[in-house]
């Protein structure tokens, strides 16, 4: 316990990611292989070095086509970004296979089972990726009795007038259970694994064809660390603080998921 404890100060050491080169990443990632060969604890590890990120939202694209924002990149996050290029780097030895890494986590595979980065292959719903990505799967079901989960049947990504809301030429009619902020406690956290992803829900997204309006991780079962509009930054704090306001809860509830190498 001592030597992990020790490893996560290691990384208070490094210079920042988003200060480094590519050549300097690719120099960095060994070392945490090395330091952590637990893929959980590298993962919290690496989404701890990424605390005071500098936050820019809808960051990453495909270089080409309708979205030509970088396929990877460690320089800016949102929500989705932080959870996704943490998740890819932490399974890489270089700036390339990280981003190789990144095109099989945040693309969907065709039929020949290959990912080939479009902005119509793109996983654009947290909800759909939890679902059916292996690399974050849902686990929400096994935190409470099902009587104590609420549900919504929804098409993602058709509004309530029956267009579109992203041109993708797709839309997934599904039912999805999450814990409402009137059953979200401390005790619910301490059944997470020490490493989770959290999906925050805001039921007004419904009409849209969305369940989920933010995400980010869950350390320890205690605190989150998140790309976070309000900050205008990655940060770290405790999560109960954060979901739970003075004026009250931030969102309607929640959906929590496990991390799993791609090769698992």
């Amino acid at each position: 316990m001592i030597g992990c404890s020790e490893s996560f100060n290691w990384v208070e050491t490094l210079s920042k990611p988003w200060t480094l080169s590519e050549k300097e990443i690719s120099e960095i990632l060994p070392q945490f292989q090395q330091k952590f060969p637990d893929f959980h604890d590298r993962l919290k590890a690496f989404a701890l070095w990424q605390v005071g990120k500098p936050y820019e939202l809808f960051c990453l694209g495909e270089e080409t086509g309708e979205d030509k924002d970088p396929i990877f990149r460690l320089d800016v996050s949102d929500c989705t970004v932080h959870v996704l290029t943490s998740l890819a780097s932490v399974q890489s030895l270089t700036w390339n296979e990280a981003k190789i890494n990144l095109i099989n986590i945040h693309y969907k595979p065709n039929e020949n089972g290959i990912s080939i980065p479009t902005y119509k292959s793109r996983w654009h719903y947290t909800t759909d990726r939890i679902q059916d990505h292996p690399s974050t799967r849902n686990i929400t079901l096994g935190l409470l009795p099902n009587d104590q989960l609420k549900t919504v049947t929804i098409t993602l990504n058709k509004k309530t007038d029956g267009k579109a809301f992203l041109d993708l030429d797709w839309q997934k009619p599904t039912s999805i259970q999450y814990i409402s902020s009137e059953n979200l406690n401390s005790k619910v956290l301490q059944n997470l694994p020490n490493v989770a992803g959290v999906a925050f829900v805001r039921e007004s997204y419904f009409k849209m064809g969305l369940v989920v309006a933010h995400e980010g991780m869950v350390i320890d079962q205690k605190n989150i660390i998140h790309a976070s509009a309000e900050y205008g930054e990655t940060v770290s704090m405790d999560f109960m603080e954060y979901y739970f306001r003075e004026e009250g809860p931030l969102f309607d509830g929640v959906l929590f998921y496990s991390f799993h190498p791609l090769t698992e």
